[in-house]
Parts: structure tokens; C-alpha cells; sequence
């Protein structure tokens, strides 16, 4: 059992979209935005309309128009793809752009779970409301586990259930009406996510003797 439970930590099949992907559509979204944008780039533009989109989402959530708050969510994950792609292109790539970002991107997680929380409340859906509690706190743990590793020099960027994987997810359980199941396959995934993580910082320790 336990050889099993390390395989499946480890499986590459496990890991997250930005693992598969990487960079590869770089070239090809930084074309889109040179033409469209004709050289006017901001990496910190992006990162704070993503924000922005994702407080909007919430938002429409509260006053529960659920289509604009889908299209709203999409459009703060591709705010947040262009943000990247637009600093490492440009060389705009700076610590501090780095950290606005991940700040940026917690409070727009956990503003549209508490914005799901509280509409949930309000329906009197208690199952949901402890439903949306658990995702948030895998949500909220998941890039602390990636800070802690990172402050010990240790890379930490495995996982199934990152960012975008999320922002699909929710989008997906918005548009066909099933946020239920959604939450169910993120309240496991999430802090599946975040024993990947524990495992990947373990075995890092352990190969470099420490």
C-alpha cells in the first residue's frame, strides 16, 4: 500500500497542466498581444485586470447572474496567462511582479470561494456551505506549501490541481449547472494536491540527506 500511495504521488500523470505545457504556447499568445496591442505590454497591467476580473466574478456571484460570472472567471484566467507570458517575453520579469501576482491570485481564489460560500448560506445549502469551507482551505494551502518549500531552496511545483486547473474546473461547473460535483472532485483534488507537494519536499530531503 504504501509503495502504492508513493507511485501514485509521483505518477507524471498527476501533474498539473503548466508541467505538461510549460511555456510551449508562448510564442504564439505574445505574437497575439504585439499584434493586437501593438508593443503597449504590461505584465503588471495584466496581473491587476485579472484581479479585477475575478472580483467582478465574485461579485456576479453575490447577485447571482452565474453566465457573466463564468465568462468573468475565464476572462481573470487568461488575464493571468498573459501576465506571465507577456513579462518573460518582454523581460519584464521582476521580484516584486512576481510577488504582486501570487498575492493578487490568492485574494482572487478566496474572494470567489467565500463568494460561493455565501450564496450558499443564503440558500440555506449547509452540505455546500462545509463543501466550499473544505475546498477553500485546500485552495488557500496549496501555494503556501509551494512558499514554505521555496523558503527552504526547494522546488515545488508539482501537482495536479494548480491554478488553472481550478479556474477550469469552477468554469465548467458554471456554464452545465454542476458546481456540486465540481466541488466534490476539488475538495478531494486540492488537498490531494497538497500531499503531492509534502511527498515531492520529503523525498527532495531525503535524496539530498537532509
Amino acid at each position: 500500500m504504501l509503495f502504492f500511495c508513493k507511485r501514485f504521488l509521483s505518477n507524471p500523470l498527476t501533474e498539473m497542466i503548466g508541467n505538461k505545457v510549460g511555456h510551449r504556447l508562448d510564442p504564439f499568445i505574445s505574437l497575439l498581444l504585439r499584434k493586437f496591442l501593438r508593443g503597449r505590454q504590461n505584465p503588471t497591467l495584466f496581473t491587476v485586470l485579472g484581479f479585477l476580473a475575478a472580483l467582478a466574478s465574485s461579485l456576479l456571484i453575490f447577485k447571482d447572474v452565474w453566465i457573466l460570472a463564468g465568462a468573468a472567471l475565464i476572462l481573470s484566467g487568461l488575464f493571468d496567462l498573459f501576465d506571465g507570458v507577456v513579462a518573460r517575453n518582454s523581460g519584464q520579469v521582476t521580484v516584486f511582479g512576481g510577488f504582486l501576482d501570487s498575492v493578487l491570485d490568492r485574494y482572487s481564489d478566496l474572494l470567489f470561494l467565500l463568494a460561493l460560500l455565501f450564496h450558499y448560506l443564503t440558500k440555506g445549502e449547509t452540505r455546500l456551505v462545509i463543501l466550499t469551507a473544505v475546498v477553500s482551505i485546500g485552495t488557500a494551502l496549496i501555494p503556501y506549501v509551494r512558499a514554505k518549500a521555496e523558503s527552504l531552496q526547494l522546488p515545488c511545483t508539482n501537482g495536479l490541481m494548480e491554478r488553472a486547473e481550478r479556474i477550469i474546473l469552477f468554469a465548467v461547473g458554471i456554464f452545465f449547472h454542476w458546481m456540486e460535483p465540481v466541488l466534490w472532485v476539488l475538495a478531494v483534488l486540492t488537498h490531494f494536491t497538497v500531499l503531492q507537494r509534502i511527498y515531492s519536499v520529503w523525498k527532495t530531503l531525503r535524496n539530498e540527506g537532509r
